[in-house]
Formats: C-alpha cells, structure tokens, sequence
C-alpha cells in the first residue's frame, strides 16, 4: 500500500523540520538565556519528539497502531502546552 511510505517520508520532513526548529530555538536561547525561549525549545523538542516516538511505535514495536496515535497526541498537546507557556513568560 502507498501510505506507509507516504506517511514515513512525512514523519522524516516532521523531524527534520521540528528539529531544525529546535536547535535554533536553542541556539536563540543560549545566545540571551531567555526562559521564554528555553520553553520554546522544550515546547517544539516536545512535538518533535512525539512524532518520532510514534514512528517508532507504530513501525518497529508490537503494539497497537492505534497506541502510536496516543503517543503523539500526548506529546503535542504537552509540547503546545509548553510553548503556549512560552509566549505569555517574560
């Protein structure tokens, strides 16, 4: 079927785009040491991470496909928390 490759291409754009997004976030942290950009940071590492930990559950672990939908909802609500967080600390 097509869209297993389909969709493990997307999840490779989503890392890379996430993680890119990370480490400048990084990067821009480490440069003034603002809390609210080192929340960004843990807020989009967050929503990266959870597309990688559904890619592994739902490719590599004997699981329900269905926990991969789970995981990576978990993480991207968290990860949105977290950068919502963001934007409202000085």
């Amino acid at each position: 079927m097509l869209v297993t490759p389909v969709a493990v291409a997307l999840k490779t754009l989503t890392l890379l785009l996430g993680g890119s997004i990370t480490f400048y976030a990084l990067r821009a942290f480490r440069r003034t040491g603002s809390v609210a950009l080192r929340a960004l940071t843990v807020g989009f590492g967050l929503v990266t991470l959870g597309s990688l930990a559904a890619g592994v559950v739902d490719q590599l672990l004997p699981l329900d496909p269905s926990l991969a939908l789970v995981v990576e909802s978990l993480f991207t609500t968290v990860g949105f928390a977290v950068v919502l967080y963001s934007l409202h600390v000085e």
